[in-house]
């Protein structure tokens, strides 16, 4: 049975959903969170067989880098992208990060706002 993503509008959590393909479209999606049916769908990350190398050069680009620091949407692309690179859940409490960043928080304001962010980190350690 195919997996579909979606995301709730009203409380911004992301959720996942089995559908038979006749189901799609046609029955209707709750927020398995808090149950409303104000949701959109996400579109899945899709893999491209890359070698080692060719890895390695797209990390290292330092124009990559470039403007992270004054643009939080750009930092929060940058941070999606490499969790797609990396190809591995980093949680619940990453992607609520990203999604701050991508709607234009700073990390300042985000880390005021989610005071349990720098738990397990080393002392004095950032996002």
């Amino acid at each position: 049975m195919p997996t579909y993503e979606y995301r709730c509008l009203d409380c911004r959590k992301r959720f996942t959903i089995f559908l038979t393909y006749a189901e799609y479209g046609v029955k209707p999606v709750e927020c398995r969170h808090c149950g409303s049916q104000k949701v959109q769908r996400r579109i899945g990350r899709i893999r491209v067989a890359r070698s080692d190398e060719s890895h390695l050069e797209s990390l290292a680009d330092p124009s990559q880098l470039e403007g992270l620091d004054e643009d939080p949407r750009a930092l929060g692309r940058m941070m999606r992208q490499m969790k797609g690179t990396v190809g591995e859940d980093m949680g619940p409490m990453f992607d609520e990060v990203v999604d701050r960043l991508e709607a234009g928080q700073s990390p300042e304001d985000i880390d005021s706002a989610m005071p349990d962010l720098g738990d397990g980190l080393g002392a004095g350690d950032n996002f």
